[in-house]
């Protein structure tokens, strides 16, 4: 590592132990690759770390085959957060290092900044322009340049298929919430701040909390309404969302609004992150506000039933 190339963070002048990738959903795939990463830096005693990209790469490649976020912004990095890493480096993807192969970016960015000498990659992974940086092109890096490579293989879900964030993708968009636990290892979660709403809530007494998303690229499931638990600064509580417009009102705006039940306070302003659990029924006109209310309290029965 050339003087003018030493790494700001002081821990890694030694060298470390890296991984590549998105990891958008951070599932129970990217899971095994972050425990086995820990494994390996632990017993080379180095610290762990995950090189990840914001935006991701294909908003700036090919922003028409950008898939939906499972993670958006500060969400994977809660998700992250509760590895045993020792370090992220996001990385801005630009089309500068778009350009990369991965022979550059593996001597550039890993090597050179990084001080590489131990890389783990998903059976699957490829990264570098054109993700050409596949496992057989790594190996043979590694073997030129001194670093060891480690494939992780897949990890299945129920269905013995490989988890993959395009296959929960499937199932938070057809509204499969079981299926999308299933690859996640927890239930899906939207996160944002609180903000002001309208106060029509408050005045049918299922007073709510209207949540900004953080980034128009959320993937967020099928409109309706869903058992969720929200957790909060003063802790989890349990309530239920409407995903969707307000079409008893002529409002046909997406929104997502979370009546938390038996919760008094003010959170306007705080991050809260609603973790959904089912999906209880369809977004649906009413004929007027006593009718929506009616319905109101049966949705919060069978809530409050599925929370336990």
């Amino acid at each position: 590592m050339r003087p003018d190339q030493v790494t700001p963070i002081p821990a890694l002048a030694g060298g470390t132990v890296c991984t590549v990738g998105t990891f958008d959903g951070v599932h129970r795939g990217h899971r095994l690759v972050l425990d086995r990463l820990a494994t390996a830096a632990r017993e080379r005693g180095l610290p762990s770390v995950l090189v990840t990209f914001a935006p991701h790469p294909l908003q700036v490649v090919n922003l028409a085959a950008a898939p939906p976020l499972l993670t958006a912004g500060v969400e994977k990095t809660e998700c992250l957060a509760d590895s045993p890493l020792d370090y992220v480096v996001v990385l801005p993807f630009t089309r500068t290092l778009a350009a990369y192969d991965a022979e550059a970016f593996v001597d550039h960015v890993l090597r050179d900044r990084l001080g590489l000498r131990h890389l783990l990659i998903g059976y699957d992974h490829g990264f570098g322009r054109g993700r050409s940086g596949d496992v057989s092109v790594l190996q043979a890096l590694g073997a030129a340049r001194g670093f060891g490579v480690e494939v992780v293989p897949a990890v299945e879900g129920s269905d013995g298929r490989p988890i993959s964030s395009t296959s929960i993708r499937r199932a938070i968009a057809g509204g499969d919430l079981d299926r999308a636990v299933d690859g996640l290892g927890r239930p899906y979660a939207i996160a944002g701040t609180v903000v002001a709403g309208a106060g029509r809530g408050r005045d049918l007494g299922f007073r709510t909390l209207n949540i900004a998303l953080p980034d128009v690229h959320k993937l967020l499931p099928p409109d309706g309404v869903y058992a969720v638990r929200v957790q909060t600064r003063a802790g989890a509580i349990g309530g239920m969302m409407n995903l969707g417009g307000r079409p008893t009102f002529g409002e046909a705006e997406r929104t997502v609004e979370v009546h938390g039940f038996d919760v008094n306070g003010d959170f306007y302003g705080q991050w809260v992150r609603v973790d959904l659990v089912s999906r209880l029924r369809e977004t649906q006109r009413f004929e007027g506000p006593e009718a929506l209310v009616a319905q109101l309290q049966k949705d919060e029965a069978a809530a409050r039933r599925l929370l336990g």
